[in-house]
């Protein structure tokens, strides 16, 4: 096993580990993602040296940078910003880009499932179109109405669209190798 193929599975790990407990809790605790964020650093750093602690913090960054703009307008929780960061930092950034556009389109679909299934199809597109043109007219603003305070709203556990993002990168950037 290359250092490659090891740090994609320790971040397959964390983000399996991430998932259950996501899926089971609603919550992505502390003591996961802290330690992957550190480990990731230190592992890249040790493997690669300056470079690889250095695209490992910028991974972290931009990955979790990206899902940190979801967070200030509610649409996110912090243990989902924390867990990209864990992420960015175990794949380094030249993987980050990968693994967020994987977990991206497992989002979308996966939110499909959701709402198919909760029978609110209606309402999820009437409400997708709200928050958009909210946003349009108001920027990085939490929609008043739609979002993570609604405890009426269905919520997807997007710990799972990581884990399944990231599954799908990791698996498939061992084929095309």
């Amino acid at each position: 096993m290359n250092s490659t193929q090891f740090m994609s599975a320790l971040a397959v790990t964390a983000v399996v580990c991430a998932a259950i407990t996501d899926l089971q809790k609603r919550r992505i605790p502390n003591w996961l993602t802290y330690p992957a964020m550190l480990l990731g650093l230190v592992l890249q750093g040790v493997l690669h040296g300056w470079g690889g602690l250095l695209t490992s913090a910028v991974g972290g960054f931009f990955f979790g940078g990206t899902f940190f703009l979801f967070y200030l307008i509610r649409a996110m929780g912090a243990g989902d910003v924390k867990l990209a960061v864990a992420l960015g930092c175990l794949v380094g950034l030249g993987a980050s880009f990968q693994v967020l556009f994987a977990t991206a389109l497992a989002g979308g679909v996966l939110a499909i499932i959701f709402m198919i299934l909760s029978g609110r199809t209606l309402e999820t597109l009437r409400n997708t179109l709200l928050v958009v043109a909210f946003h349009g007219q108001h920027g990085l603003q939490a929609h008043p109405t739609v979002n993570l305070d609604d405890t009426t709203a269905v919520r997807m556990p997007y710990g799972l669209a990581c884990a399944v993002g990231t599954l799908y990168w990791a698996f498939s950037s061992q084929f095309w190798r």
